[in-house]
C-alpha cells in the first residue's frame, strides 16, 4: 500500500508543477515580476514537504463548537505544506468574496480600473436580499475601499465587463477554479457551481507572488498594496476574506499569506458552519482560528 503522505506530495507537486506553467494574456502583454525581489524563480518545487497537522483542528472548536473546516499552508522558504486535513485541501466550494484577489487583477489588466485609489461610482442599488443591508458601502468608493469592504455592487458591476470569455480565459491560464462559469448572471463566485479547492487558492497566490502568472507586475503591485490586513513589527498579512451559502451551510475563507522575518507563509483557511447553528462569532472565527494555528505553527507572534 502506497503512504499517503508520499501520495500526498506526489499530487502537491504535479498541481504544482500544471499550474506553473501559465497562458499569456494576448499581445502587447507587460513583464511579469514577483511581489518582491527577495523570492527567487526557482522556489521549490518536487521537493516539497508535507506535514500533516490534524490537532490544528481544536482551534476550530475553541472558536466555534459548531465549526468544521481546515487551514492549508505553504512555507515559501522551506517547500513545505503544512495542512489539517488532507482531503479537504482538494475539495471545491465557492470562493465567495476571496475572489476578489483574482477579480482585482483581471479588472487592472483589462485596464477596467487605473489603480487603486479610482473612484467607483454608486450605481444607487444593491440586492439587500442577498446581500444584506450594508450603508457602508452605499457610496461612492475607491477601488482600495470596495476591496477592503468586499462591496460587491463594485464587482459586480466590473464582472458585466469583464464578461465570461474574459474570465474563462483568465481562469483557465492561471488554474484557478473548476471552470463552470454556468451560473446565471455575474455573480458565479458566490452562487452556482464554480468552486475552488484550498490548495488552489495557494498554488494560485504562489504564482502571483513568483510572477508565474499572466498578471503584470503593476497590477500585482497595486493587489499588494490593497491586501494589507494586518501590519505589526513582526508581520504583515496580505488576505481576503470571503463568507457565502451553499447546501444549508454558512462557508467562509481567509486566504492570503503572511511576510515575516522568517519567510513567506501563504495560507487558505475554509469554515463551514450548519446554517441552524447560525453565530455571530462565525465572520471573526475565520481570522481568529487562522492567527490561532499560525501562532501554534510559530508563524506569527
Amino acid at each position: 500500500m502506497i503512504d499517503r503522505t508520499c501520495l500526498l506530495l506526489c499530487l502537491l507537486a504535479f498541481f504544482a508543477q500544471c499550474t506553473s506553467s501559465v497562458q499569456q494574456p494576448p499581445p502587447p502583454a507587460q513583464p511579469t515580476a514577483s511581489f518582491d525581489d527577495a523570492v527567487s524563480a526557482d522556489a521549490p518545487g518536487a521537493a516539497d514537504s508535507l506535514i500533516v497537522r490534524e490537532d490544528l483542528s481544536k482551534h476550530l472548536k475553541a472558536c466555534n463548537e459548531h465549526l468544521e473546516g481546515s487551514i492549508t499552508i505553504y512555507d515559501q522558504q522551506r517547500g513545505k505544506w503544512i495542512i489539517s486535513d488532507s482531503a479537504e485541501i482538494y475539495r471545491e466550494a465557492l470562493p465567495a468574496s476571496t475572489f476578489k484577489i483574482i477579480n482585482l487583477l483581471i479588472a487592472l489588466e483589462e485596464g477596467l480600473v487605473r489603480d487603486e485609489n479610482e473612484v467607483m461610482i454608486w450605481t444607487g442599488e444593491t440586492d439587500t436580499t442577498l446581500y444584506g443591508n450594508r450603508p457602508e458601502i452605499s457610496r461612492d468608493l475607491t477601488v482600495k475601499e470596495a476591496f477592503e469592504l468586499s462591496a460587491v455592487w463594485v464587482f459586480l458591476d466590473l464582472a458585466k465587463k469583464i464578461g465570461k470569455d474574459r474570465y474563462a480565459y483568465y481562469l483557465k491560464a492561471t488554474g484557478y477554479g473548476n471552470g463552470n462559469l454556468e451560473q446565471e448572471g455575474e455573480d458565479f463566485w458566490n452562487f452556482g457551481s464554480f468552486g475552488v479547492s484550498p490548495l488552489e487558492q495557494v498554488q494560485f497566490l504562489r504564482n502571483v507572488y513568483e510572477g508565474k502568472s499572466p498578471f503584470s507586475k503593476r497590477s500585482t503591485d497595486i493587489l499588494k498594496k490593497v491586501m494589507l490586513t494586518e501590519e505589526t513589527a513582526d508581520y504583515k498579512i496580505r488576505a481576503k476574506t470571503g463568507w457565502t451559502r451553499e447546501g444549508g451551510m454558512n462557508l467562509g475563507w481567509w486566504v492570503g499569506y503572511a511576510e515575516t522575518e522568517q519567510g513567506v507563509y501563504f495560507f487558505a483557511t475554509r469554515l463551514y458552519q450548519d446554517r441552524k447553528f447560525n453565530s455571530p462569532s462565525f465572520g471573526p472565527c475565520r481570522k481568529d482560528v487562522t492567527r490561532a494555528m499560525l501562532r501554534e505553527l510559530e508563524i506569527i507572534r
